[in-house]
């Protein structure tokens, strides 16, 4: 029983704890992850061009598919052209 009483304190603590680090906002989890949302087609990309352009525009899709920006946003980027 003393085990029980003694793990509960600690559960009220952790549990909540772990929920709120799975819900804050913090870095990519690596390199890799970040690269497979964004891509590499921005890379040397200067919107000169229509190639360029298209870059630009799979670098927005990988960006709005993960919901980086909000959905205005991701409507905002297709609106000058």
């Amino acid at each position: 029983m003393k085990r029980r009483a003694a793990l509960i304190p600690s559960a009220l603590i952790t549990i909540p704890a772990l929920m709120l680090a799975g819900c804050g906002t913090s870095a990519p989890a690596s390199v890799t992850a970040l690269r497979s949302i964004v891509g590499t087609d921005l890379i040397g990309a200067r919107g000169a061009t229509p190639e360029d352009q298209k870059k630009i525009d799979r670098t927005a899709v990988g960006i709005c598919a993960a919901a980086i920006w909000t959905k205005a946003e991701c409507k905002r980027h297709g609106e000058n052209r």
